[in-house]
């Protein structure tokens, strides 16, 4: 084995496997034996779960807070009391009877532990906490380059042909199908709470919604399960038709097409639990049917925020414990124990052959399962960052559960590279490329879901709406009365009373959860004032809470550098030797150039004197040899 794969083997296995889970894990001995790409995985992956932390500790508190203040919240001690004859209308028609708004106290107790006041706050954190989590990477990343020689890293461009109309239908096709198995799933929650409210046993149609709310959730975990591992294999085709002309190119492509649709697939069926379900029922005599009688289902009466927690724990708990962590552990086995099989033969004649010979470590390394790139890894992440941000407001434990997640998984993943996995190429790389994108995005998209988490799925303005302009003493005496509309039983349709009812001599006027005008209005059944005023305050709510949440991220993006100020310190300092040093050359350059200068004149005008004698001895030289001609000449003559 390499050294620096043993020295990661003894890291992982004897310090962080067996209980020092606080060690820092060692990213530049994975950057020096996997390379940098996996080498910042690593990093961000550490940052990641150690900003859960606080975020856990906070959860922690508000949780405590809902638990600490149950006693004293007076709309769940209202409905608690049973002297508080608030008869409701039937939950079904024919088989329902009318109950007692007493009958739903668990639940409206068990939704105060997430809807109080302090959940408002919680998501203010949270989404700051998700700015600040993205500033301390970019720090952390550029002190990573800097120390990794990676700043001047030139990223290779590509150009490419893709076949858009193909792949656009695709995804449409898959986010479509995604839709059917919610819009399925839904069928399943009312025609079965229509079934069970058949039962004559008791128990069963007391529990009916319990045993709906948690066989619902249940199959809408298995299809997210199975539908994952098919968006992932359509992704990665949708990808290859398109021929990319770079690792890079392919790989952005393939990360936007699978988390578009893994998105969907996790989150479709909480945002029908959020924002849908409980909205389109219609009223007592005016019920919205689908399926030629089945009434659309509604919320508990404590709201939709509690199975909206439910929904989301059971998700979150169950992709993490069985996709993230199961899978990782039984798949990379189940594939080397296949591929073993498979190749037993050829193993068992090379061993035959070579008995003598000890197998060496290329040989050991081949049998482990081949890397196939880090996507997989970034997707359950950022998947689970998005289940953190996106509905903590509903779910303020969603923090602790993924960093105890987290504690689990970065033990598994070091495990799997360092023993399960062939070693990669080793890849640079600068930073983590469009998953940064990708988490800036899911970090904006959390504010506006948890400001309408709060604004229309929990009742905390309602209950701020009543305390400080509808209640005569500004408490919250009365507020369960004042959510509930009266309906004459008289108008209900025919076939629709409930059979075999003790009270329906008894009873002249129900009571539903709306905010609509009583039977002696004039205007009966319509929208009252306070609806409207409520609706008001929602969408104000809405727009106030996104723009001060934006405008704090933006302060928090601004009074945070990017750059670390010893590394920006260090780098203005290699700045400055380096353009000393340039300008000592250039001055080098120029002294050098003035001497030769110099000389070239000194040379020209040594040269012009030469010239000058040369020209001098030459006319005395023409003069002589005139004179000598002369004298020869005038000799002659005389001769």
């Amino acid at each position: 084995m390499p050294k620096y794969r043993k020295l990661l083997y003894f890291y992982f296995l004897f310090f962080l496997l067996y209980g020092v889970f606080y060690k820092f894990q060692p990213i530049d001995l994975i950057r020096k034996y996997f390379g940098e790409k996996i080498g910042l995985y690593f990093a961000w992956l550490g940052l990641y779960t150690e900003f859960l932390i606080p975020s856990s500790v906070v959860g922690i508190f508000v949780f405590l807070y809902g638990c600490i203040t149950i006693e004293s919240d007076i709309p769940s001690k209202e409905m608690c009391d049973q002297r508080n004859a608030f008869t409701m209308c039937p939950l079904c028609d024919k088989f329902c009877d009318y109950w007692n708004l007493s009958s739903a106290c668990a639940t409206a107790r068990a939704s105060h532990l997430f809807d109080n006041p302090a959940t408002v706050f919680f998501s203010i954190f949270m989404a700051l906490w998700a700015t600040m989590f993205l500033e301390q990477w970019k720090r952390l990343q550029m002190r990573l380059s800097y120390f990794w020689d990676l700043t001047g890293l030139e990223e290779e461009e590509y150009n490419t042909s893709i076949i858009l109309k193909l792949t656009n239908l695709y995804i449409s096709l898959q986010i479509m199908l995604t839709f059917s198995a919610v819009f399925g799933v839904i069928v399943y929650r009312i025609t079965t709470a229509a079934a069970l409210s058949f039962s004559t046993n008791e128990t069963t149609r007391s529990n009916i919604r319990v045993t709906v709310t948690a066989t619902a959730v249940i199959i809408n975990l298995i299809v997210i399960l199975i539908l994952d591992e098919i968006y992932g294999a359509v992704a990665k085709w949708l990808t290859e038709i398109e021929v990319p002309k770079t690792e890079k190119a392919f790989e952005e492509r393939l990360i936007l097409k699978a988390f578009l649709l893994k998105f969907v697939n996790s989150y479709a069926p909480i945002f029908y639990v959020a924002f849908f379900k409980g909205r389109f029922v219609g009223r007592p005599g005016h019920y919205v049917y689908v399926f030629d009688g089945y009434r659309m289902e509604e919320c508990a009466p404590g709201g939709c925020l509690m199975e909206l927690c439910i929904q989301l724990s059971i998700i979150m708990l169950g992709k993490q414990l069985i996709q993230n962590n199961l899978f990782e552990i039984g798949i990379p086995k189940l594939k080397k124990l296949f591929r073993k099989l498979k190749d037993g033969r050829t193993e068992l004649k090379e061993m035959n052959t070579n008995q003598s010979k000890d197998p060496q470590q290329w040989d050991l390394d081949y049998s482990l399962e081949p890397f196939t790139g880090l996507t997989p890894e970034y997707m359950e992440m950022i998947i689970q960052f998005g289940f953190v941000t996106l509905f903590v407001a509903s779910f303020p434990l969603a923090p602790l559960f993924a960093l105890l997640n987290n504690i689990i998984e970065v033990r598994l993943d070091a495990k799997k590279f360092v023993t399960e996995l062939r070693r990669p190429d080793t890849v640079r790389a600068k930073d983590i490329g469009i998953w940064y994108n990708i988490l800036s995005g899911i970090g904006k998209l959390s504010v506006i879901i948890n400001a309408f988490v709060i604004a229309v799925t929990s009742d905390f303005i309602p209950r701020l709406m009543y305390q400080y302009a509808y209640s005569q003493n500004g408490t919250m005496h009365g507020f369960v009365n004042h959510t509930l509309s009266y309906f004459n039983v008289s108008h209900l349709k025919a076939g629709t009373q409930p059979e075999n009812s003790p009270f329906a001599q008894d009873i002249l006027f129900c009571r539903f959860k709306d905010y609509r005008e009583p039977p002696w209005s004039p205007n009966q059944y319509e929208f009252s004032k306070q609806y409207w005023a409520v609706l008001s305050a929602r969408l104000a709510f809405v727009i106030l809470f996104q723009n001060l949440v934006m405008f704090l991220s933006v302060l928090v993006d601004w009074m945070i550098p990017d750059i670390p100020k010893d590394i920006s310190e260090q780098i203005k300092k290699e700045k400055s030797v380096l353009v000393d040093f340039f300008l000592k050359e250039e001055h080098e350059k120029l002294k050098l150039i003035e001497s030769f200068i110099t000389r070239d004149k000194h040379k020209h005008k040594s040269g012009t004197k030469d010239q000058r004698s040369r020209a001098a001895s030459f006319c005395q030289f023409n003069q002589s040899q005139k004179g000598s001609v002369a004298s020869f000449s005038s000799q002659h003559t005389e001769v």
